[in-house]
């Protein structure tokens, strides 16, 4: 598949794991293509199934906040025609999993087909989502994924609670990568 990851960048639950999974999927032949305004800090080799795309923020006069999102989009938009992508996973609900939501009607306005999925990792749900100003979003965004997913069951419950979904909820905890943290022998440290 061709799969276009939506992050932030940083050190982040949302980030590190979006990231470890693309690497993941590369390492499987899947190609990758990462679109966030920075490389992702945990992209720190490339591999030939894995593209990073830079979302370029114009700076412009007139808006005092810069408008990220729709930056986003037409980057979104840009790298699925020319990359021909088969879907978008968009890691953390503000601004990605709306992004995404615009970047699927544009496309399908030019008659691309390019479904997104949505996990919610925390604070995007606990925190930033329940502002008052973000809410509504967050509730149409999750409710027109194509798919949505979440790291736990608490996290699912929360969601369920706080916004009025009708979308189906998956829960696909965080993994851990066990061919690099595997236990080992300590007992130099046990002796300290």
């Amino acid at each position: 598949m061709k799969i276009g990851i939506v992050c932030y960048p940083t050190f982040g639950g949302s980030g590190v794991i979006a990231t470890e999974l693309g690497k993941a999927l590369a390492m499987n032949g899947h190609k990758v293509h990462f679109i966030t305004y920075n490389q992702p800090v945990r992209l720190d080799h490339f591999h030939e199934n894995i593209s990073y795309h830079e979302v370029t923020i114009p700076d412009y006069p007139l808006f005092e906040f810069v408008p990220y999102e729709n930056a986003l989009t037409s980057k979104m938009v840009d790298v699925a025609k020319y990359e021909k992508l088969d879907l978008f996973h968009v890691h953390y609900a503000i601004p990605h999993a709306s992004a995404a939501y615009l970047a699927k009607q544009i496309l399908a306005s030019e008659g691309f087909h390019v479904p997104f999925m949505t996990t919610l990792h925390g604070t995007d749900i606990t925190l930033v989502g329940k502002n008052p100003s973000y809410a509504p979003v967050v509730t149409f965004a999750i409710n027109h994924s194509d798919i949505v997913t979440t790291v736990s069951e608490s996290l699912k419950e929360e969601t369920f609670l706080n916004f009025k979904i009708t979308k189906h909820i998956d829960v696909v905890p965080n993994f851990i990568d066990l061919s690099r943290f595997n236990k080992q022998r300590k007992d130099h440290f046990k002796k300290q």
